[in-house]
């Protein structure tokens, strides 16, 4: 006698496979899950400090997307609008809670190229120049 072809009943062969690719979609989900790389810690804004330029962080975007300041000036990070954001320098340097308003202010005292994103929304990305007066 060769192999049978027999399901229990009510289980059909296309059954079994989405099923099975159901489960191997699910372990893939969970494997790139635990590659991701995490938000860094937290860093408290220096909300007492004056800052030397303002950027708005609205619509999926940084704006300026790019600016100069020099050693011992402050970015304030406005944020608008109905989406979450947040700054994340690539260094752990300055990072923000998500917010959709109010802002978060760091103190730059290195000087250095400093580019961040927002956590969320990878297309929104930034750069921080400190460079020394001319």
């Amino acid at each position: 006698m060769g192999p049978s072809n027999v399901t229990a009943p009510g289980i059909s062969r296309r059954g079994i496979l989405t099923g099975l690719a159901g489960i191997i979609g699910f372990g893939a989900t969970v494997a790139l899950a635990g590659c991701a790389p995490s938000k860094p810690e937290l860093v408290p804004s220096d909300d007492s400090a004056k800052a030397a330029i303002t950027v708005r962080a609205y619509d999926n975007a940084f704006e300026p997307r790019e600016i100069e300041i020099e050693p011992g000036q402050a970015v304030r990070w406005e944020f608008e609008g109905p989406a979450e954001h947040d700054v994340v320098a690539e260094d752990g340097s300055f990072v923000s809670e998500l917010q959709r308003t109010g802002s978060y202010t760091h103190v730059f005292d290195a000087s250095g190229e400093f580019p961040y994103d927002c956590s969320v929304h990878p297309e929104m990305t930034g750069i921080v120049r400190v460079t020394a007066p001319k």
